[in-house]
């Protein structure tokens, strides 16, 4: 499995956006800029990303971006499932899908949704602090 590169960007768009939280709101071409993504790239995952609930904006003098919740409170699944839509290893594990030519003989399909309910489980377990902290670098000796 892989993600998207939409899916990808969004994750360090999100990622960036939390290292501001807290500090002064920051706007699309700033996370463009911080990130090295095309400018039209973030403006278009801010939408979908405001849409989903996790980054709000703020009109005004002072405005921009700020996450909509606090960044603890926000997955790594939250963040795919905003671009992505909901998680789904499988075309047929899709509520109404119904072009597998093998669905009315499959014996793996009713085992999706376990797989699925797993792979969001994981990713739900990963919360924004987590991408959002920078890693130390490992000392060797």
């Amino acid at each position: 499995m892989r993600l998207s590169s939409m899916a990808d960007y969004a994750v360090v768009t999100m990622s960036a956006a939390a290292r501001h939280c807290g500090h002064a709101r920051v706007n699309a071409q700033q996370l463009a800029d911080e990130t090295g993504l095309p400018a039209p790239t973030v403006q278009k995952l801010v939408s979908k990303l405001s849409a989903a609930g996790l980054l709000k904006a703020v009109r005004g003098a002072g405005g921009g971006l700020t996450l909509a919740r606090p960044a603890a409170a926000i997955s790594l699944a939250d963040i795919v499932e905003a671009v992505e839509g909901p998680i789904a290893m499988a075309p047929c594990s899709e509520n109404g899908r119904h072009d597998c030519t093998l669905e009315a003989a499959c014996s793996v399909r009713p085992h999706w949704p376990a797989v699925d309910a797993a792979l969001r489980g994981a990713l739900a377990g990963i919360p924004l602090t987590q991408l959002s902290r920078p890693l130390l670098a490992q000392v060797t000796a």
